[in-house]
């Protein structure tokens, strides 16, 4: 057994399934490069270190949260922080609360994490004695956005590792908008391991904007399991801008006829980064749609990973797919690795899907340069161009000024190449 699986399942203290689980996760190990899914995000660094447990809140600045407003639910290493939550007057139809306690700890299903692959996502499902429980209910209609924030803060001689649990249920009818953010209240290198179970009803609508802007140190795995009812809409925006390995895997099935996905994102590994998105999107049921639009920049030696997995199954005849993985590249040292697969097992469907890899387009960088702009100014400028695409899945809300905000920081953070 590696020391990272040895030191995460330590004090395991959970019932006959969550052992199960985590069992499981012990005996299959972690995965080598011979896993399809893991062969370009190598673990072995990682499973040579050692995480204890976060036992306690510490104190961060509250400035950290300064135009995040209320209602918000808020973490640090893991543990929720009620001192900085605002759960006050929540509007009518809206649970959010902590998961934490003996009655939450046991729920959820791990079967799904049977393969050996899984083996973050089985420990989530084990580990994991905390999270967020979000529910709207059926016919709600919540105007003003509802905010997690999870904050990664240093801690004295010791590095973390902390699990989460999160259930999303959007009831008939309801709409919600959901902003995540992923912050560092300083320099750390914790491990944040988190499943999120999302649920929309029939009719309902949830647009959700996610920013991960973790420590230069922090290693992240994170697995969505989303599952939409007829006519339900699911709109949501990633931006991966943080942390040295980060690995989100979006899985989404179009269960009820009609249903609607949009997933868009954007990857910006600079320095020495590892960013890693895998969606596998499932079209099960007649006339429902996807469209996924993933931008992905490369700069110093950082390293981007998309693999973007489309299944229209058997009986999902009248479906619409369309997936887009455009990448740049800024320096030579920088890689970006991109999978598009599309599998179709219905008739009557349309579906497409592409990648592209490549530079700044010469012309116009000749073109802006002929216009006084110096280069390092108009190479910036087709940059951020190229990046805001996927924004516009996100209409003007407050949830599009925290996307555009934390896009245009890191994108000026870029050393002109």
């Amino acid at each position: 057994m590696s020391l990272l699986l040895d030191s995460l399942a330590a004090g395991f203290d959970g019932d006959a399934r969550r052992r199960a689980a985590l069992d499981a996760a012990l005996r299959d190990g972690l995965p080598g490069p011979r896993s399809e899914a893991w062969k370009y995000t190598p673990l072995r660094a990682l499973e040579r270190r050692a995480f204890a447990a976060a036992e306690t809140v510490p104190d961060i600045d509250p400035a950290l949260l300064a135009g995040i407003p209320s209602p918000r639910l808020v973490f640090v290493n893991g543990r929720h922080a009620e001192m900085l939550s605002e759960l006050d007057a929540l509007p009518d139809g809206l649970t959010l609360r902590p998961r934490a306690g003996e009655a939450e700890r046991g729920s959820g299903d791990a079967s799904r994490y049977d393969r050996s692959d899984a083996v973050f996502a089985r420990l989530a499902a084990a580990l994991a004695d905390d999270g967020v429980v979000l529910r709207a209910a059926a016919g709600a209609q919540i105007d003003a956005p509802v905010h997690l924030v999870f904050i990664g803060a240093p801690q004295a001689d010791r590095e973390l590792a902390w699990h989460l649990r999160h259930a999303i249920t959007i009831g008939d009818g309801a709409s919600l908008q959901l902003v995540e953010h992923h912050l560092a209240a300083g320099t750390h290198r914790h491990l944040d391991n988190a499943l999120m179970d999302i649920d929309v009803g029939d009719g309902g609508r949830l647009l959700h904007a996610r920013v991960q802007s973790g420590a230069d140190g922090a290693t992240a795995f994170l697995r969505t399991e989303a599952t939409l009812a007829a006519s339900a809409r699911y709109e949501r925006v990633d931006l991966e801008l943080g942390g040295a390995l980060s690995r989100h895997e979006l899985n989404v099935r179009l269960q009820g006829a009609g249903a609607h996905l949009t997933a868009n994102g954007v990857l910006l590994a600079t320095g020495r980064r590892h960013l890693d998105t895998r969606l596998g999107i499932e079209h099960l049921a007649r006339d429902t749609t996807c469209g996924l639009l993933w931008r992905g920049i490369g700069a110093g030696r950082g390293r981007a990973v998309f693999h973007g997995g489309i299944t229209i199954h058997e009986g999902a005849d009248g479906s619409d797919a369309q997936l887009s993985n455009k990448n740049l590249l800024l320096s030579e040292g920088a890689e970006i690795d991109t999978q598009p697969v599309l599998v179709i097992h219905a008739d009557e469907v349309q579906a497409a899907h592409g990648a592209t890899v490549g530079r700044l387009d010469a012309e116009a960088l000749f073109y802006l340069r002929t216009r006084g702009l110096p280069e390092g100014e108009a190479r910036r400028l087709l940059t951020a161009a190229f990046a805001r695409e996927p924004l516009s899945a996100v209409a003007a809300s407050a949830a599009r000024e925290t996307l555009d905000s934390h896009l245009d920081r890191a994108l000026q953070a870029l050393a002109p190449a």
